[in-house]
């Protein structure tokens, strides 16, 4: 879990990157992909992404207004997304090293 602060339209919000809203953000993302492929089922999809949207505001202090929420989703979005990246390097990083010491021997 890590912390994060944004600033959106002059406002600074703040929330904590749990695994419920990478979650969220996971489900979100397959969202918009789905509708952007096919562009007709997005009015099945949009209110699940409303759902989601509004889930994942209301971890965010202070409350979102409507107007931040496109950018603040983003940014959380891009704040998951390089989590992600992270914890691939991490993993990256140990698995060469496990590697390393493992051909040494």
């Amino acid at each position: 879990m890590s912390s994060k602060e944004f600033e959106v339209n002059g406002t600074d919000y703040k929330i904590v990157i749990t695994d419920q809203i990478i979650g969220h953000i996971n489900n979100l993302k397959n969202l918009y992909n789905s509708a952007y492929e096919d562009p007709e089922s997005f009015e099945d999809v949009s209110a699940e992404i409303s759902s989601v949207i509004k889930e994942i505001a209301s971890n965010v202090e202070p409350e979102a207004d409507d107007s931040d929420l496109d950018g603040l989703i983003q940014e959380i979005i891009k704040a998951v997304d390089k989590k992600a990246e992270e914890i691939e390097k991490e993993l990256e990083s140990k698995e060469k090293t496990t590697k390393t010491k493992k051909s040494k021997k």
